[in-house]
């Protein structure tokens, strides 16, 4: 087990791509922090809000694949695809459903009947607009881009 980990931490693809992951959701941590005040350890772990933590994580890891392995290569064209994939996603369903949460909730908190009740409110930041998602993908090109220069796949 020890092996597999040594291998996994020296995946620099992997490695960037998650680190792009953590970079966003501690931009997110800040900007949660300057809009509402105060911080919420949650937001670490949440989905949602900017910049998008899922296309930073994807397109840092098309962008170091590309560096790698070349932006003609096919390993390449699947992992963009993939990215795309996970950014259309943002923008569309997931986005959607956070406004029917939000319209879900907001009819709840407004039923006087007592035998309807709900645990707990639903998530409502679920999907991202779409400057969110493109503030994602430039967060995951720079941090691929920094860490391909680090680890050699670019010379300057």
């Amino acid at each position: 087990m020890g092996n597999v980990l040594h291998e996994i931490s020296r995946n620099y693809i992997l490695v960037t791509a998650a680190a792009s992951w953590l970079a966003a959701q501690l931009i997110k941590s800040v900007v949660s922090i300057v809009r509402e005040k105060r911080f919420s350890p949650l937001i670490l772990m949440s989905s949602g809000g900017m910049p998008s933590s899922h296309t930073s994580f994807a397109v840092a890891l098309s962008t170091m694949v590309g560096l790698n392995s070349g932006f003609d290569s096919t390993l390449f064209a699947v992992s963009a695809t993939f990215s795309a994939i996970i950014m259309y996603d943002a923008t569309g369903v997931r986005q959607h459903a956070g406004k029917q949460a939000a319209v879900l909730n907001m009819l709840i908190e407004n039923l006087n009947n007592p035998n309807i009740s709900l645990d707990e409110k639903l998530k409502e930041l679920l999907g991202h607009t779409p400057i969110q998602v493109m503030a994602g993908a430039v967060l995951g090109i720079t941090i691929a881009f920094i860490a391909g220069t680090m680890v050699g796949y670019i010379e300057i």
